[in-house]
Formats: structure tokens, C-alpha cells, sequence
């Protein structure tokens, strides 16, 4: 027996973070746990209207269900600090296989699969010193002007392939190879300069080597990319001079609105590079303590978002290389809210 319905109503149900018992219930019990049970243990098909039933309470549409499996994720490493529970960590992890095969279809039927290019030789990221050498040398490889107007778009064009979704409060973002294929995940509930941090600091996990860092300090290693990356030591000594005894909330907003990374991280990296001395920061982080979230601080103007998938898809359309409805299943849409997006550009 084929086994494609098996997995894919698994993995919808694990995206809907639903439960045997629940789905049942939630689909009208027009079908049993443990009929639910038996297709997902490859052992039954049900019948046309209980498979409506089932699309309908999982909101997908019938021919998800029959789409071909086409990747295979491997392990995929979440930060202790996380602290998601399973179901989420398994949500994630099918919801990161379901945009994959969506993407590479798209890409595979135009012809256009592109590898990303990993630097070398290999940049170390053992040492403080060697993560803001490693950030000169991708900055001049990939002749990254400064500000990075949009993150997300940057790593694309790497070839790097980004899913925006909308994760648990508690998660941020991770990053994963999936054959050689690099993947960046990053939380849509997030504030836009968290997730410029965040995108870059997944991208430092993708191309530095730690030589078997402690988790801990390996993430202080990302941080400390992610800022460096936003702000380069020669940028951040431009806008604020070699040495301060104290940076007013007006100056810390301009450089947050104009780069696009928190008034907190644009601090922490005026203490790394000895802009400010331990004193004042200390002084800063008192200041800040209760107002984490940088309410009327200003806000990055940009939007973090990739346009390349969509541009993808509405090239399919226009060659007629796919129909309407197959583009708005590629893009996990519904079809009008596809032809409202494929009218605004026309």
C-alpha cells in the first residue's frame, strides 16, 4: 500500500499540533481514533468523504494528501534554552519539511536549483577575535553594504532558504542543513529587529566553525556575529566615537531605526568593542530592566520578509508552466487569496 497518505496525514495532524483523539473530534467524529490510527499506520485509506472531513478539519486541501514525499529531514537541533515542548519541537520540524518540498517543486520545475556557496576555507569561531574577522571577510566576500535593508531577502539571495512561521513565544529561531541545503527559521511573532538579529545569528550557527564550543558559549559566538554583522566595528565607531562615557536613549533609537537591531544589542556591542566600560553598561541594563521589549524606542521601518518565493511562483503562472490552482498549493494558499496577490502586481 502507498504509503504517501500515511505520512502526509500524519504530518498535517503534527502541524495542527492535534492530537488521534482530538482530530477525531475535531473533524465531526466522523472517524475513529483508532481508525485515524490505522491510516496513519499505512494499514487503511478511508473513504472519499472522511478524507474531506479530515482535510477540512486539518485545513489543508484533498491533494496535499497525495502530494509525493520528497524530503526527508534529518535531525534537527533545538537550543536547551528553548524550551519547547515536544509537540511544538515536532510541529516545527514537519511544518520546516512542508515549506521545503513546497520550495524546491517550485524551484525544480523551473529549473532554477541553486546551491549555497559554504565560504572557504572554513572561518573559525572558536575566539572573539575570530568571529569579527570572520564578519570582515563574508563582508567584503558578499560585498554586504551597511545597513542590511532586509535580512531575510540577503540570506535568499545566498541561497539560504528562510521560513518565516509563527512559533511559540518562547522560540526565536534555528537553523539545519537538510542535505545541502541550509535552512533559517525564524518566528513571525517577533519584533523586526529581533529578527534580523535572530536570521543573522542562525546564519553564523550555518557557516563558522566552534571546534566543539560549549552550547552556551557558542550562542555568545552567534551574538556576538549577528551584532558585528549589523553593525561592524568601523560603523559603530563612526556613529559614536571610540570612546563614550554615556549614550543618550535619542542617539541609541537613531542607530535602532537606521540599522535595524535593538538599542540592548547595540549596547552590549559598545561594551564588546570598548566604546562604553562595564560601568556604564551595568548603569544602561539597570535602565532598560523594565522595558525589555524597547516600547517607544523607535522600531526598525523595514519589513523582514523573502520575495523570492512568491516571485517564483507567480513566474510559474505567467509561462504557463503551472496552473493557478497548483501555484496557490505550491504557496500554501487559498486560490483567491492567490489571484488577489497575482492581481496586485499586475
Amino acid at each position: 500500500m502507498d504509503a504517501t497518505f500515511a505520512i502526509r496525514l500524519k504530518s498535517a495532524r503534527i502541524q495542527a499540533k492535534l492530537s488521534m483523539r482530538e482530530l477525531a473530534e475535531k473533524a465531526g467524529n466522523v472517524v475513529t481514533f483508532n481508525s485515524i490510527k490505522k491510516y496513519e499506520d499505512g494499514l487503511m485509506v478511508p473513504e472519499p468523504a472522511t478524507m474531506l472531513a479530515l482535510a477540512k478539519a486539518l485545513e489543508v486541501k484533498i491533494d496535499y494528501f497525495m502530494r509525493p514525499i520528497k524530503v526527508e529531514l534529518g535531525n534537527v537541533d533545538f537550543r536547551k534554552k528553548a524550551s519547547l515542548k515536544a509537540k511544538e519541537i515536532a510541529a516545527i520540524k514537519e511544518q520546516i519539511r512542508d515549506f521545503l518540498e513546497r520550495y524546491l517543486e517550485a524551484e525544480q520545475i523551473l529549473g532554477q536549483q541553486e546551491v549555497f556557496a559554504k565560504p572557504t576555507p572554513i572561518l573559525k569561531g572558536e575566539t572573539t577575535e575570530q568571529i569579527e574577522l570572520a564578519v570582515e571577510t563574508l563582508r567584503k566576500m558578499w560585498n554586504i553594504g551597511s545597513p542590511i535593508a532586509n535580512v531575510v531577502e540577503f540570506l535568499e539571495s545566498l541561497h539560504i532558504k528562510v521560513l518565516v512561521m509563527e512559533g511559540p513565544r518562547n522560540f526565536h529561531g534555528l537553523s539545519t542543513w537538510v542535505g545541502q541545503i541550509p535552512v533559517v527559521v525564524i518566528n513571525e511573532l517577533d519584533s523586526v529587529e529581533r529578527k534580523r538579529f535572530t536570521a543573522l545569528h542562525e546564519l553564523g550557527h550555518l557557516v563558522l566553525d566552534f571546534n566543539g564550543l560549549e552550547e552556551a558559549e557558542m550562542e555568545r559566538h552567534c551574538h556576538l556575529f549577528a551584532g558585528a554583522m549589523l553593525l561592524p566595528s568601523q560603523v559603530m565607531k563612526e556613529e559614536l566615537g571610540n570612546h563614550r562615557t554615556s549614550i543618550s536613549f535619542g542617539e541609541l533609537v537613531a542607530l535602532k531605526e537606521k540599522y535595524g537591531i535593538s538599542v540592548q544589542a547595540i549596547m552590549s556591542r559598545a561594551k564588546y568593542l570598548g566604546i562604553i566600560n562595564a560601568y556604564t553598561y551595568k548603569q544602561f541594563c539597570i535602565s532598560i530592566s523594565s522595558n525589555r521589549k524597547e516600547e517607544h524606542l523607535g522600531a526598525y521601518k523595514g519589513v523582514e520578509k523573502s520575495y523570492r518565493f512568491d516571485n517564483l511562483l507567480f513566474r510559474l503562472v505567467s509561462e504557463d508552466l503551472v496552473s493557478i490552482n497548483k501555484a496557490a498549493n505550491l504557496g500554501n494558499m487559498k486560490v483567491a487569496a492567490f489571484r488577489d496577490k497575482l492581481d496586485a502586481i499586475s
